[in-house]
């Protein structure tokens, strides 16, 4: 319908045109002496017509010509622009399929637009390291620096990566510092940190975190409890060179971690070495209510007091009240034993430390409670059972020299 209308109009107006050109008597007369040209007025219309059809269909080459370059570089930009995103678009399916090789050859052409050059430098660095070349990888992460809006992921990759690499302890600290100017605090950051502390043995800062993502519920209890454990079995013994740091630093530790074995055993350790038993003691008895472990009942075996004290006849005493509740309790009643021979009742120690021999299933606990026997019944001055009980005790050793 509409090429109708048009066709009609075009040939209305043909009709109006000729019946003006025809019923048209004027002319156009151009004169320069001596020179004269006549034209009818019709042929001068069309001439003037083509002339600036002519006219416009030059200016329109001449701009067009012009044009072409920025035109030519517009197409050039635009198709690297396709190909520098379709490069990091297959860098990133490559990397995620551990195809890490070619990952960073994408990469390298996605690195070609500057647009993409930061998220391709950050695919490339990851994809490096994956194919253990801290070279290229520490060259990838010198490239991300230029596009500062991936400030923040660069960070986080450089951390990342360096805290799996576990070598450059030094250069992940300072990322770290560098992310925690900017007010970073989310949990991966959080995690991160964790790790980079760790590996940098850097105990009171992983203390700090740990306690954060506590908080946040944002880390499984068992690696919390390993975490807090590890920092205090290093943090306890740096502090016993002296008593005030020591009970300083231990009055510092929460309770639930004061009766975890690992720490409990770490500060008793720590307090028997300042000559320190009894707060030592004190220590397990309060670790032991809360929680029944064979290591704490070890170092309770350690620390006993001086002899025909007060306080190693109260350790006797809780002892018999724990063997009450465990009466099969070997470790247990190797430590009465044990206390009872320095209290010199070798009677009650016989008891206990045969109540061992005959409870007992570990190795260790055998060797011991031979030992034991054996050097009460030299101060009983009966020389041949002491003997046989040492002969016991040597046996016992002998498996475990055979398998070294």
């Amino acid at each position: 319908m509409r090429v109708f209308l048009w066709l009609l109009t075009l040939f209305a107006s043909a009709i109006g045109l000729a019946v003006l050109a025809r019923f048209n008597p004027g002319n156009v007369v151009f004169f320069y002496p001596p020179y004269r040209v006549d034209l009818s007025l019709n042929f001068f219309i069309a001439l003037l017509t083509l002339f600036i059809v002519v006219l416009f269909a030059i200016i329109l080459t001449a701009r067009a010509t012009l044009n072409m370059p920025g035109r030519v570089s517009q197409y050039r930009a635009a198709r690297q622009q396709r190909e520098s995103s379709r490069a990091l678009y297959e860098a990133l399916k490559a990397f995620i399929e551990g195809r890490f090789g070619h990952a960073e050859k994408s990469a390298n052409r996605a690195a070609l637009l500057p647009e993409n050059a930061g998220l391709a430098a950050l695919i490339g660095a990851r994809a490096a390291h994956r194919l253990q070349q801290p070279a290229r990888r520490d060259a990838w992460l010198l490239q991300a620096q230029e596009d500062h809006q991936l400030r923040t992921a660069r960070l986080m990759t450089s951390i990342e990566l360096l805290a799996e690499d576990n070598k450059d302890s030094e250069a992940a600290l300072q990322a770290l510092s560098e992310l925690n100017a900017g007010g970073i605090r989310h949990i991966h950051a959080l995690r991160l940190a964790l790790r980079v502390n760790q590996n940098a043995r850097n105990w009171q800062e992983v203390l700090r975190l740990v306690r954060l993502l506590d908080k946040r519920k944002a880390l499984h209890p068992a690696l919390s409890r390993r975490l807090r454990d590890l920092s205090f079995e290093t943090l306890l013994p740096a502090a016993g060179h002296d008593v005030e740091s020591l009970k300083s630093l231990w009055a510092s530790v929460p309770a639930e971690d004061r009766t975890s074995p690992a720490v409990a055993v770490s500060a008793a350790n720590a307090f028997m070495g300042l000559g320190l038993q009894q707060d030592a003691a004190a220590i397990l008895e309060k670790a032991l209510l809360a929680q029944w472990d064979a290591r704490l009942l070890r170092a309770y075996r350690l620390c006993a007091a001086p002899e025909s004290s007060a306080t190693l006849l109260a350790q006797i005493e809780h002892g018999e009240n724990w063997l009450r509740e465990r009466p099969n309790d070997a470790e247990l009643s190797l430590v009465l034993g044990t206390l009872c021979l320095k209290q010199k009742l070798w009677g009650k120690a016989q008891r206990y430390l045969k109540q061992s021999l005959s409870d007992a299933s570990e190795r260790s606990t055998l060797q011991e409670a031979h030992l034991r026997l054996a050097q009460c019944h030299e101060e009983l001055n009966e020389p041949e059972e002491a003997a046989a009980h040492y002969r016991q005790c040597a046996i016992t050793i002998l498996p475990a020299l055979n398998k070294r």
